[in-house]
């Protein structure tokens, strides 16, 4: 270079040390300035390639999620396809199936005059059969009612006159069977002689009010005329209501057969009453 050689003539010719210092400043400037280029040149090509790499990523990434997305548009529509084709089967065999109901429905609507008549002649003759089956065991059953009022009445008399027993259409609380009776001119039955308690007994086919409380004074049990309570029929021989659920203040008759099935209840429970209807003094 005509610089070095420069200095090393100058050096050779006897020059200052000033002069030579001066021109190795210069030339390490020149160096400086020249890397500096070098520098901001490679760092504009590496800035270039990042900016390439980041186009080629986001390429990529966009092709991939394109290809992904074409692949799933495929899968989805290979799927609706599928679905479609399944349910044009389905819809096929409903359409044969409706047509079998058609002509089965058709078949039968052809069949229905002859089996209603059919049909209505057969309910006919077993509602006629039933309902001879229940007229004679209601005459049966107020045959022997009769006979045995007869028997009692022979026995003991009936100062209040005959009796007409009869069992109020509803489930009520005691208050309520008993007002049921009154609205009738009657009242709930009064149970005092054993053969009673097993006529009564003999036809109750579910649990019924009688009665017979303690709800004017606690523990004395009462029938609803006030007369006082002799004879008893306490459920599992029991001497005395058991009040198990507290304030068990009224009477039920249970459906035994044993006819020791007097419980005593709460009131307000819901059951249908036996109401008592007495005639005129003979």
């Amino acid at each position: 270079m005509k610089t070095g050689r420069y200095i090393v003539n100058n050096v050779n010719d006897g020059t200052t040390g000033s002069q030579t210092e001066s021109l190795w400043e210069d030339e390490e400037k020149a160096q400086m300035c020249r890397g500096s280029r070098c520098l901001v040149l490679m760092t504009v090509c590496l800035g270039l390639i990042c900016v390439l790499l980041l186009v080629f990523i986001t390429l990529y990434i966009t092709t991939r999620a394109e290809r992904d997305l074409l692949k799933s548009y495929k899968n989805t529509v290979e799927k609706f396809n599928q679905t479609t084709n399944t349910l044009q089967d389905k819809n096929t065999d409903l359409m044969t199936e409706k047509d079998q109901l058609k002509n089965n429905f058709n078949s039968l609507s052809q069949k229905k005059p002859e089996l209603e008549t059919r049909e209505q002649s057969q309910l006919d003759a077993k509602d006629l059969t039933a309902e001879n089956q229940k007229m004679q065991e209601l005459e049966s059953k107020v045959t022997s009612l009769s006979e045995e009022l007869k028997k009692e009445k022979s026995k003991q008399g009936n100062p209040r006159g005959p009796e007409c027993l009869f069992k109020s259409s509803e489930p009520m609380s005691w208050s309520e069977s008993r007002q049921y009776c009154r609205d009738r001119g009657a009242d709930l039955v009064i149970i005092n002689t054993e053969e009673k308690q097993k006529r009564i007994t003999s036809f109750m086919k579910e649990r019924v009010w009688i009665g017979l409380s303690d709800i004017e004074n606690k523990g004395i049990m009462k029938w609803v005329d006030n007369s006082t309570l002799n004879q008893t029929f306490w459920f599992e021989d029991r001497l005395k209501p058991n009040n198990e659920g507290r304030n068990e203040d009224c009477v039920e008759l249970m459906p035994l057969d044993s006819g020791m099935n007097w419980n005593d209840l709460p009131c307000s429970a819901k059951r249908k009453g036996i109401c008592e209807k007495f005639g005129l003094r003979p």
